[in-house]
């Protein structure tokens, strides 16, 4: 069967057996770039029989590099060179019909599937353009005719790995059927075992199917992070349940690299590196529910450290009553919020629920009538009705940069993910005093703290007393189990399905919110230090987090020993 792009320059470095010295020196001279001595000819004859292929052999020759031979191979053919080629979908009918090794060895890969007359042609990259008869063989596979193109090897691996990645179901359908047990993970450590080739071992089913029984197995248990974490005898899978880190598993120490190579394709990173940090995002689906995956690993001294981050798609648009605040702070939160302009600061560690808080108010606000911009990193929840921007600084898309932007759009309410720095309080402040509310997060220990944050990132204290409205800060505390809670461990009979033994079930914030008065003003503009501004702030009325906490105590939502562990 015709190959429609073959020509003679490649069809005449064609023996009986492969490429003969003579015809690879003919295509050579072909290039137009130089004679070919006699000597060359040798060195090509030297090289059969070794591991170089005859492309490599050529633009070692030549002493040009493969770009540059691509190139002139281009002109000299009429071969199109595509330096960059794009997987399409119409590709799939080549990584069904072409076995992986095949295309990993002679370096070919399927681009996209045209329809020249009505007669199906594939589009097929070539790496080691100088082997016409793995082109016949890809024509045997395919049964049809394919079109030839030029492409860079690093370009051809790329499109090799997600072209069978695909096929594989990249956004992974995780079977729920299959539970997480020794068995599983034994035969996956016996399977894993045996494979050397790091892309062969992340499609290998059972390493597929262990990956995925780990996620299903952490969302079944509510998990927020899963940890892989290598220490020097064994392999220990951490999950993250409302807050602490529990251990789930400890499969063998030799499915680490297999863990890992699967976590990296499927997140669409380098398998093959192996010793520099590494992020990237997937999303997984259970039937309905769509769960967002942040990926980071990094190289440690036993192995790669990895650890995602699942987001339920489904679990994120939480009410100001579902993240515990009471009714009386809900009014006085949802009156700075529904300020027309000024500045509304959320404050508190990592994972606090800052973002939670914040967007549980914004689902409060009539966003027919309001213009509602975000500018987070990452954008975690999906909000109809306003417009959110991811920070990118790869493509200088950063806080600062972004909010200029914005304030572009013509916007009422603006939410910035986190005040980081200078630049990015000073927009927050000049947004404020031109007529916008800007909500934001600073990363403080208490509300008071947040005024003398700002003086020390740079902003001038009568700047803050002319825009800041109020504080709000938080903490999580762990929920009662409401199976369990009020038994004791010897009533309980025995473990609790409903939260796994723990005690608790879920998290609840506690808040503390500071508005500012003519009093904190009068201070803010003198520059007086945290403890000043909280002792004025608790003569006008001001109660802690602890005095929230208590009253959930009270409620039954909590304990003494959760707040204890929380607040010290």
């Amino acid at each position: 069967m015709a190959t429609p792009a073959r020509t003679t320059a490649i069809d005449g470095a064609r023996g009986e057996g492969g490429e003969s010295p003579r015809d690879l020196a003919r295509v050579a001279e072909s290039f137009g770039v130089l004679r070919v001595t006699p000597d060359q000819v040798r060195e090509f004859r030297a090289a059969e029989g070794s591991d170089e292929e005859p492309w490599d052999s050529l633009l070692s020759m030549l002493a040009i590099d493969e770009h540059e031979g691509l190139d002139l191979l281009s002109k000299r053919t009429g071969l199109a060179f595509v330096g960059e080629p794009r997987l399409q979908e119409s590709a799939g009918r080549f990584y069904e019909h072409v076995p992986v090794d095949f295309a990993r060895q002679h370096h070919v890969a399927g681009i996209e599937e045209r329809h020249d007359g009505g007669t199906p042609v594939m589009v097929v990259a070539a790496a080691q353009p100088m082997i016409p008869a793995v082109f016949n063989l890809v024509e045997d596979y395919l049964q049809g005719p394919i079109r030839v193109v030029l492409s860079p090897r690093a370009a051809v691996a790329n499109l090799i790995n997600r072209g069978y990645e695909q096929r594989q179901d990249l956004v992974t359908e995780i079977i729920e059927e299959m539970p997480l047990d020794e068995s599983a993970i034994q035969a996956a450590a016996g399977t894993a075992g045996q494979a050397t080739d790091l892309l062969q071992l992340a499609r290998q089913t059972p390493v597929i199917r262990l990956v995925n029984m780990i996620l299903f197995e952490a969302l079944r248990r509510r998990a927020s992070d899963v940890h892989v974490h290598p220490q020097e005898n064994r392999l220990v899978i951490r999950f993250r349940i409302d807050g602490m880190l529990v251990d789930a598993f400890t499969p063998p120490l030799s499915l680490a690299p297999a863990i890992s190579s699967r976590m990296k394709v499927m997140t669409e990173l380098d398998i093959a590196n192996r010793h520099s940090p590494q992020d990237g995002h997937t999303s997984v689906r259970i039937g309905s529910r769509k769960i967002d995956i942040r990926f980071s690993c990094i190289p440690t001294v036993y192995g790669e450290r990895l650890v995602l981050r699942l987001l339920d798609q489904t679990q994120t648009q939480l009410t100001l009553d579902q993240v515990g605040m009471s009714k009386d702070m809900q009014g006085r939160f949802m009156d700075l919020v529904e300020r027309p302009t000024g500045i509304v600061l959320v404050t508190g560690p990592t994972g606090s629920g800052k973002t939670t808080s914040l967007y549980a108010a914004l689902g409060r606000i009539d966003r027919t009538s309001r213009n509602v911009m975000t500018i987070e990193d990452p954008v975690e929840y999906h909000l109809d009705g306003i417009s959110q921007m991811q920070v990118n600084v790869k493509r200088g898309v950063t806080f600062a940069s972004g909010l200029r932007s914005l304030l572009r759009q013509d916007p009422d309410v603006i939410l910035v993910g986190e005040i980081r720095d200078n630049e990015t309080a000073q927009l927050a402040i000049q947004a404020s005093l031109t007529g916008h509310l800007v909500l934001a997060t600073l990363h403080t220990n208490d509300a008071p703290s947040a005024i003398t944050r700002l003086v020390d990132i740079g902003v001038e204290p009568y700047l803050i007393t002319s825009t800041l409205l109020g504080v709000l800060a938080q903490r999580l505390l762990r929920r009662r189990c409401s199976a369990c809670a009020g038994k004791g461990a010897d009533d309980r009979g025995g473990r609790c399905e409903n939260c796994f033994g723990s005690g608790y079930r879920g998290r609840l914030a506690v808040y503390e919110l500071m508005l500012m008065t003519d009093e904190l003003r009068r201070l803010t503009a003198k520059n007086e230090d945290a403890m000043t501004l909280l002792d004025a702030a608790v003569a006008g009325g001001f109660k802690g987090m602890r005095d929230d906490a208590h009253a959930k105590v009270a409620l039954g939502l909590t304990d003494e020993a959760e707040v204890f562990r929380v607040l010290h």
